[in-house]
């Protein structure tokens, strides 16, 4: 196991050097799908943020209609939506960073 891990860590480096000399373009190719978030979880990040429904949809970029049916259980967020909301869950700072 501790050879793969460092094979590919060598691979990394390789292609992080050809991407500096422009030999080179990245791009992801694995992505993770977010956990699907129950509408507790949804409205917990909202009340852990201190905001109601409408500055919290408008930070997702979302309705407050949306939010509400996310945390009733009505709805559940697909897309972005999802993916925004997984990083308000899991990195809080990094999501509210304005900028």
């Amino acid at each position: 196991m501790k050879e793969a891990l460092f094979a590919e860590l060598q691979e990394s480096v390789r292609d992080a050097v050809e991407y500096r000399k422009g030999a080179r373009v990245l791009r992801v190719d694995r992505f993770r799908r977010p956990k699907k978030l129950t509408p507790a979880e949804i409205r917990s990040i909202r009340i852990k943020w201190g905001v109601n429904q409408l500055v919290f949809a408008k930070r997702l970029g979302a309705s407050v209609s949306a939010v509400r049916g996310w945390e009733q259980g009505k709805r559940r967020p697909r897309g972005i939506a999802l993916q925004l909301l997984s990083i308000a869950k899991y990195s809080p700072a990094a999501f509210l960073q304005k900028g």
